[in-house]
């Protein structure tokens, strides 16, 4: 059936991608015939999906590299991965791919998808183009400045809510409110951000005023604002400031200004 589908779809498409159903979980040997057989038939990728998110990234990358080792006609089409998130390893495990031979990786914006979801763009894109050096320099064709956006766009479409601490996209994901590491942003950057959120359209990171913050972003805030204070000044209001954040959740930009006047 797998040899006459591929051979069907040949006489209508030239790019023919054939999917190997709970490849994971299916007996290698059997997997390895059925893809060689697919290839002969003019399939141009293989799809190997972790169907029901069972597997785990040293098994699901030791599966590719079994399939480069052992398919004979490997080098005629793209190895794809396509993997689930039940035990929220959708993405390790497409990651895990691509650092095994996977030159095509199939996931969804924000991970939706069936059950758990699917593995994550944004994070197999980030983590690729992150860690240059443990995937050999690969690169996507993904605009990464829209990512943010697009983002956006698939939560409104679908209904289904972007998590605070989603990685990437979540509204948290580039903030910072603790004090020691508001200190570090402020004299480098690298120290406390592993990626810029402006490179994939982010536009709510930065320091986030609130009662773990420390004076050196108080201080950072009120200068943004047009209030330079001395040293007696600035005590004084960071006094106040932690007397507002135990009260508050966040701190405004109206609040920062009605407490500098009141200095």
């Amino acid at each position: 059936m797998a040899v006459w589908s591929v051979k069907y779809a040949k006489k209508y498409f030239r790019d023919i991608e054939f999917t190997a159903e709970d490849a994971s979980r299916t007996e290698k040997e059997f997997l390895f015939k059925i893809i060689e057989n697919a290839i002969k038939a003019g399939a141009t990728t293989v799809n190997i999906p972790d169907t029901v998110g069972y597997s785990t990234p040293w098994e699901y990358g030791d599966l590719i590299k079994l399939i480069k080792e052992k398919v004979p006609n490997i080098n005629k089409a793209v190895i794809s991965a396509h993997c689930h998130d039940d035990l929220g390893l959708a993405t390790a495990n497409s990651l895990s791919a691509v650092k095994n031979g996977a030159r095509q990786v199939e996931c969804t914006v924000n991970g939706i998808g069936e059950r758990a979801g699917n593995a994550s763009l944004e994070e197999v894109v980030m983590a690729i183009d992150t860690r240059k050096d443990i995937f050999d320099n690969l690169k996507t064709n993904i605009n990464k400045s829209q990512i943010y956006k697009t983002s956006q766009l698939v939560s409104k479409l679908t209904g289904f809510t972007v998590a605070p601490n989603k990685a990437i996209v979540g509204k948290n994901a580039f903030r910072h409110e603790a004090g020691v590491h508001q200190h570090a942003i402020l004299r480098k950057r690298e120290t406390y951000e592993i990626m810029r959120g402006e490179d994939v359209g982010f536009t709510q990171g930065g320091l986030i005023l609130g009662k773990h913050s420390g004076r050196h972003a108080l201080d950072f805030k009120l200068r943004q604002l047009g209030y330079e204070l001395s040293a007696e000044e600035l005590a004084k209001a960071f006094l106040e400031f932690k007397k507002l954040a135990d009260a508050k959740k966040e701190i405004s930009k109206s609040d920062l200004i009605s407490l500098a006047k009141h200095i």
